[in-house]
Order: structure tokens, then sequence, then C-alpha cells
């Protein structure tokens, strides 16, 4: 609330002048008295500020230390601390980046990570929690779903597009949490001003002292909920509408990012509904409104060459031992070559504009089974500068695993049972049992680290996962003898083929 009095005629002028250039919703009472109901902003006012209170919204948090990081990712994965420290030492460099002169800044480009570990030891379980942590643009790719350019299939620059797709809508949601106090006030003031037929529009509102009592009466009921099942009249968009269109009449050349579907927009129609669905669908009108999409882009754009991050995986399977080498393949060299310019820094094109890649940090990892990493091109190798090996789990990781994360596979079925009404106990030596059934699975067959944890739990649970229904109420312990009795006689050699997923 921000009362203003003025009784000069020439002063409420300016006022009045002032007030309508920046959308202010006032009450102008008949004694020329007038009332602020809200002080709504413009998403360009709020957005609007200096360089350094930009980088102070959108380059990462100062609380997020190195350390924290790693204390983040030390409670849902074990071990790996050496790949846990590399790419909390990478956020932080993004954060001390902004925290320089302009002048310099430009020429600090981040040093790229490659991850070399075999499977199932946590590469991607990291990229998928550091996505979670961080409040940047991020993706993750995997690196055989890419073709070389030319050949049938998605070329490289499609991350750095799906890159930015991810950025506007991080931007998209920044603004709406930014902007929801405001238009959430508007739209109560537009349901206020039809419960109580007052007369007014969003910049102007006159009314008498005593509508002003009828208005804070209702305005105090409908903050209640008080006014949650009244009915009111609000006028709603008719849905937009595609037009069919085909993108093989292009001839070939209709890339999905640049081509822009014809919507067909529909008169506003009225609808009757209770203010409580009124004000879910009026909140969603008005705060499109508010959202100025140019806005939007722009800054979406700039946090995406500046601060995103892109997660390659399975990087070792477009990497060809000297000797399986016959020539150019479309998915292995091909797709490295086109790798070169974007993670070394270049331009890409996408439907919203021109986006640098100077600044964007990569981090690529692979198992590199059948080859190594320096089979990979050499100006490949210099752009991934730093290297991280993740160790192969062992018995104690596996265990490890099993109990310490925070949603660890025996809390989630646990968790998962009690929905039934039945308490799964799993006893210290069943869990020690897990580990070391997965670990000599694990040497005997392909070794795929703690993905084999879900097939051997899977197969000790299954038979009160299925009876759950009828056994609500009851415990079921599960100790070391049932778990050696469901996954015992698989531990023969001829039968471990059994536990290949």
């Amino acid at each position: 609330m921000l009362p203003c009095l003025t009784r000069c005629s020439y002063h409420r002028h300016r006022l009045n002048s002032f007030i309508k250039s920046f959308r202010i919703p006032c009450i102008y009472l008949s004694t020329g008295e007038m009332f602020s109901i809200s002080k709504p902003k413009s998403a360009s006012s709020i957005l609007k500020g200096s360089e350094v209170e930009l980088d102070d919204k959108y380059r990462g948090k100062a609380s997020l230390t190195p350390s924290k990081v790693v204390e983040v990712l030390d409670r849902y994965i074990v071990g790996q601390s050496a790949a846990k420290r590399a790419v909390a030492v990478a956020l932080r460099n993004r954060w001390r980046r902004h925290r320089i002169p302009f002048q310099v800044r430009d020429d600090i480009v981040p040093k790229n990570i490659l991850m070399i570990g075999p499977t199932g030891c946590g590469k991607t379980e990291i990229a998928r929690r550091l996505a979670k942590l961080i409040d940047a643009p991020f993706i993750k790719v995997e690196a055989t779903k890419f073709t070389e350019t030319g050949f049938h299939g998605r070329d490289v620059d499609q991350i750095i597009r799906d890159l930015v797709e991810n950025a506007i809508q991080i931007q998209r949601q920044k603004m709406r949490s930014e902007l929801i106090n405001e238009v959430e006030e508007i739209v109560a003031q537009q349901i206020l001003f039809k419960l109580t037929g007052l007369n007014g529009s969003q910049e102007n509102y006159n009314i008498s002292p005593e509508e002003e009592e009828t208005y804070y009466s209702y305005r105090e009921l409908y903050y209640d909920g008080g006014l949650d099942d009244k009915k009111i009249t609000v006028e709603l968009p008719e849905a937009r509408t595609r037009m069919p269109f085909d993108v093989a009449s292009l001839g070939g050349l209709g890339n999905a990012d640049f081509i822009y579907k014809i919507e067909k927009v529909g008169k506003a129609q009225k609808a009757e509904m209770t203010v409580r669905d009124a004000r879910q669908k009026m909140v969603e009108i008005e705060m499109e409104k508010h959202l100025t999409n140019d806005q939007i882009t722009r800054e979406a754009l700039e946090l995406a060459q500046s601060d995103g991050i892109v997660f390659i995986d399975e990087i070792d399977k477009i990497v060809s031992a000297p000797d399986m080498r016959h020539g150019a393949d479309a998915s292995t060299e091909g797709v490295q070559r086109d790798l070169l310019p974007i993670i070394e820094g270049s331009a890409v094109t996408t439907k919203y504009g021109n986006i640098s890649t100077d600044h964007i940090l990569f981090i690529c990892s692979g198992a590199f089974h059948s080859c190594k990493p320096c089979d990979m091109l050499a100006e490949l190798q210099g752009r991934l500068p730093i290297r991280v090996e993740l160790k192969g789990l062992t018995k104690e990781d596996l265990y490890r695993i099993l109990t310490e994360p925070e949603t660890n596979l025996i809390k989630q079925q646990v968790l998962l049972m009690k929905t039934e009404g039945v308490d799964l106990v799993f006893t210290n030596d069943s869990i020690k049992e897990l580990a070391s059934v997965a670990d000599e699975v694990n040497r005997y067959v392909d070794n795929i680290g703690a993905r084999r944890l879900h097939t051997i739990i899977e197969k000790v649970v299954e038979e009160i996962s299925f009876n759950a229904p009828e056994k609500a109420g009851s415990t079921y312990i599960v100790d070391k003898e049932k778990v050696q009795s469901a996954v015992g006689h698989f531990l023969t050699k001829s039968d471990l083929s059994k536990f290949v997923l």
C-alpha cells in the first residue's frame, strides 16, 4: 500500500501522468485523494539493472563453493572424489569469471573436462545431480545420437539449439517467479471489481469512499478464501489451433528450428466459473501480458552462452581404435570433426539468433573399453584439457551405495512397500550379501557397475512386491538366506548370463 495525497491540480496532473506511464493501478476517491492498490512492475522494469546486478542474479551463488558442491554430491554419489572436485572447481570458475573486469572476462575460457571410467561408476549420475544443483542452462546428450553434417540424423549444432531452449525455459520461469506476486494482485483487483460491480480499468479505478469500504471488505474475504465458490463471468481467449503444415513440401529443407507454424487465433469467449477456477486462468492470461518474449530471448541467449553447460555422454562410442578405422565414418570421426569448432568456440545459428560457444563448459565422459582417449582426434583431445579417471566399484563401494546415499535403493524399496502398508526390512547381512553378489556377477559377466544392483534387488523383492496388496499390515524381513535363495542359483558360471541386462 502506497497512499498518495495531493490536492494541487497541477501536481495531481503531473502525478497522474507519471502513474499512467508506469501502469500503476490506483483508486481515485471523489475527494481528490488517491490510494494505490498495488504497484506492479513490468518484466522490463524488474529485469532492468546494471551489469553487476545481472551478474549477481544469473551467474551463480557465492555460497556455492567447491566444498559445498562436493558435499552435496557426496549425499548421492559414493566415492569418485576426483571427478566431484573437478566439476566443483569448474562451477566455481564460472562464478569467478563474472567477478572480474570486462576487459579480461572475455579472454577467460572454461577448461573443458573429460571423465574416463567404466560403466556404472557414477559419470552420468554426477551430471544428473549437477543439473539439479545449478541454476543455469544444462543439457545432457548422447554422442551416439549425432551424425556428421550432411548425413541423415541430428547434427551436433542441435546440441546448442537444445541448450538455448533450456535457457529460455529457465529464464521464463525465473521471470514468472518475479512477477507472480504483482500479477496475482492485478487479478485480485479484476475479480474484486467483478464481484462488487465497481467500474474501472486497470490504470484508473474511480470509486467513492462508500465503494472503497465495500471493496476492502470483499478484498479481505477474497484473500481468506471466502469468495472461492462465488461465480463470475470472465473472458478467455480461444485456444490457438495450429494449421496443417507439411515439412516434406519444403523439399528436405525444413529444419524444425526454423519453421514457424501458422496459428489461428480465435476471438475471446465468455465463460462463467468459480473464483477459484477463474483465478488460475486469469493469472496465466495476465502473466502472458507481462512476459516479454524479446526480453526473455535476449536474457536467455546471454545466459546460455555465458553459463551454459553441456554434458556429452558416451563420447568413446564415436572413437575408433587405429586398427579399426576404415575411411570416414558418419558416426565416428565425422562427429568428432563437427564437435571441434563447437567445443573450441564458434557461432551457432538458432531460430532465436546466433549464440557463441566460447564460454560454454563442455563435460565429456566415456568408458573407453575398446579404445583409448588418445585415439580421439588430436585437436579434440586438446579441447578437453582436464582429464579425470573414475575408479571401478568394489564390493565395499557397492555396499556403501546401498546404504549411504540419501535416496539409496534400499530406502526406495522400503518406501514403495510402505505405500501398501508393508514394512520391508533389510538386515545388514542381507545388504552385504547383495553387494557381494553384484560384485561377483560383475566380475564374471559384463561389468555394468552399480546398475547391477537394480537387477539383483528387483529379484530379491519380486515375491513381496507382487503380493504386497494382500500383505497390508505385515512385516517382511529380508535376511541373508532370502537373498541367497533368490539369486544364489544364478551364481554358477553357466547361469551368470541370466544377469545380463
